[in-house]
């Protein structure tokens, strides 16, 4: 006797998932995790701050992006939330409608979790290929290392690895650089002590 196809999740399935928690439909099943952590969010935010001036706003770069922190994406099938996308103006001119976008974006950070690597460095990572979105980075806040990728022909293409203590330059974003270190504040030695309680 054949096996019955497994069912499909389905956008309702996406709504049912409680507000604590991050819902995506990756390969047909409803894939959820936590909330992101403290570090994980400082981070991301951290990430913006660099960007945005330069990339988004033109104040000392470039300008000509959109950015935005885990916007819903339907991928053909697929229903993803990246930590951060970012899409060249041109071909995200307006806002959708919607909740959320289909415009694939042009690069999209991941930024791993013990709840999230498997996805993000598996499932997910192919389907923005598939997609066609252009640059991805894997910044994994544990171990203080940022991966840039590049799609070449349909595959991922490792373009640089950083490492805390070292400056960020990497495609599409290379015209201006950071230090990598200024993505974790908390660990800044000229921050203040935290407040005895």
């Amino acid at each position: 006797m054949a096996e019955a196809a497994p069912l499909w999740a389905t956008y309702a399935d996406l709504e049912a998932v409680p507000d604590h928690l991050v819902a995506e439909i990756v390969d047909g099943r409803l894939e959820t995790h936590p909330r992101p952590r403290p570090l994980h969010t400082t981070v991301a935010h951290e990430l913006s701050t660099e960007l945005g001036p330069p990339f988004g706003r033109g104040r000392g770069g470039p300008g000509g992006w959109i950015f935005m922190t885990e916007p819903e994406l339907h991928l053909g099938p697929h229903v993803v939330v990246p930590d951060l996308a970012g899409w060249r103006r041109e071909r995200l001119p307006a806002l959708p409608a919607t909740a959320f976008i289909e415009i694939p974006p042009d690069w999209v950070c991941e930024i791993l979790s013990p709840s999230t690597a498997r996805l993000d460095r598996g499932s997910k990572r192919r389907i923005y290929a598939e997609a066609g979105v252009n640059h991805l980075w894997l910044l994994d806040p544990a171990s203080g290392v940022l991966e840039g990728f590049a799609l070449t022909g349909g595959r991922w293409l490792l373009l640089g690895t950083v490492a805390r203590g070292e400056t960020v330059s990497l495609p599409p974003f290379d015209s201006v650089s950071f230090p990598l270190d200024d993505l974790f504040p908390f660990d800044d030695p000229a921050a203040p002590p935290p407040a005895e309680t």
